[in-house]
């Protein structure tokens, strides 16, 4: 079958980013400059947005910067190929008065999930697996996994056998019955830390029962890990050696990893979480900091990358499969997408069940499907209470990073902070909010 990425070439600036001075609030717009591989820099008029709307969006976000809701924050907003928003506000550590950098680093913990997902994908195009094959074809440890009595049992000897094979399909979409690395169960026992490696992760999760049977219910949890083990068995690759030939090399993607080096780690934005009294303090997320040697590389949570390197990885997705060229604007590298329709319907389409929806019984997830592709679908824009349309896809992660993808509009919406609890108090949605509302002219998918 048709390779995919592998073949060829993106004329990307190696480690090279758009650096623009942080303009005043009101100074949102940027003018027509030099391109950035793969974005033309134009003004948002020319692509249909409002300028006012997006300063909108500028001063929102730096009222939160002001209430002490986030420390700093770096945003971005591509149309029609087009980068016509890139803001860096606030600080990237408060302590040192560092301003945040456009090229800072974020760790996006779950937005891995979408890239491993494309790696599953991809195999699958090359007919190097299925997405309808069992695990246990690739990870045999998960053949005689059985089932808890009760999901909420902590004793992982009340158990049944399970009465379906888990399928690739169901851990892209969390409905294997695998549960969260957050899970008492889980945490219990050890599952997940940053001093395994990811064979012993996944063993560990192998080795417990599952909460319900596969297939039966949508379970947020731990499967882009146990699909990074399938990555590595059928590619023969570390996955740190697939995610960079397969598609940080290919796009261009300079500035994503698993650990922050020395030179970069000026860069790396720090993560905070408010105190009792809401004063932003340093927060350590993991015991093993990612600017040192971890054992684990977590196909599940554990990318650092850059707001301009997301941004490629969107655009490639909204592109249709194609790596596109320089200048903006659109010239293919190649004739051919690098992923075909049906694999960009599995990124783009739900994939659970009508029966198992909704996901959940409140908010986004009451409007929400999931898709093939790591990412969340929008089914019902109404239930989100901020600005999306049907069929855009997004996921976040758990120390205030989002994105966005939305075919219909033609429109990456990217933003980046570093907060837990994740909320900041409301700014991600906000921003994306005024995003929306700058649109003057809509497109078609």
């Amino acid at each position: 079958m048709r390779s995919g990425v592998p073949g060829f070439v993106v004329a990307a600036v190696a480690g090279i980013l758009l650096v623009l001075p942080a303009p005043a609030v009101g100074q949102s717009a940027l003018s027509a400059g030099p391109s950035i591989e793969p974005f033309e820099v134009g003004s948002p008029a020319s692509v249909g947005l409002s300028a006012e709307g997006l300063d909108e969006a500028t001063n929102l976000l730096q009222a939160h910067i002001d209430a002490g809701d986030i420390a700093g924050v770096v945003a971005a907003v591509v149309r029609d190929g087009t980068l016509v928003y890139h803001q860096a506000l606030g600080h990237r550590d408060l302590e040192s008065g560092d301003p945040m950098p456009h090229d800072a680093l974020f760790r996006i913990y779950s937005m891995t999930r979408p890239i491993t997902a494309l790696g599953i994908l991809m195999l699958h195009e090359e007919g190097r697996l299925d997405v309808n094959d069992p695990v246990q074809r690739y990870l045999p440890k998960f053949a005689d996994q059985e089932v808890l009595r009760d999901a909420s049992s902590m004793d992982p000897s009340e158990t049944r056998p399970r009465e379906e094979e888990i399928t690739l399909a169901q851990l892209l979409t969390h409905t294997s019955g695998v549960g969260s690395r957050g899970s008492t169960l889980y945490r219990t026992h050890g599952v997940h830390s940053w001093d395994q490696t990811l064979e012993e992760v996944v063993d560990n999760v192998a080795a417990l029962p599952l909460f319900e049977d596969p297939g039966t219910r949508y379970r947020y949890g731990m499967h882009s890990e146990i699909l990074g083990r399938v990555i590595e068995e059928v590619s023969g690759l570390s996955l740190p050696e697939f995610f960079q030939e397969r598609i940080f090399g290919p796009l261009g993607m300079t500035d994503t990893m698993f650990r922050v080096d020395p030179p970069r780690r000026h860069r790396l934005a720090t993560v905070y979480r408010p105190d009792p009294d809401g004063r932003l303090r340093p927060h350590q997320m993991e015991a093993i900091p990612v600017t040192e040697e971890r054992a684990l590389t977590s196909s599940g949570v554990g990318l650092v990358a850059s707001t301009m390197d997301l941004l490629r990885f969107s655009q490639f997705i909204l592109d249709g499969g194609r790596i596109m060229g320089g200048g903006g604007g659109g010239e293919p590298l190649g004739e051919e997408p690098l992923l075909r329709p049906e694999s960009l319907r599995m990124i783009m389409e739900n994939a659970v069940p009508k029966g198992l929806l909704p996901l959940g019984g409140s908010g986004y997830w009451a409007g929400s499907g999931w898709s093939l592709g790591g990412f969340a679908v929008v089914l019902d824009p109404y239930a989100y209470g901020h600005g999306v349309n049907p069929d855009e896809i997004w996921w976040d992660g758990s120390a205030g990073t989002r994105f966005w993808i939305d075919p219909h509009e033609n429109m990456v919406t990217i933003i980046q902070a570093q907060i837990s609890p994740a909320g900041g108090n409301g700014f991600r949605e906000g921003f994306k909010s005024r995003v929306h509302a700058s649109i003057l002219e809509h497109r078609s998918p």
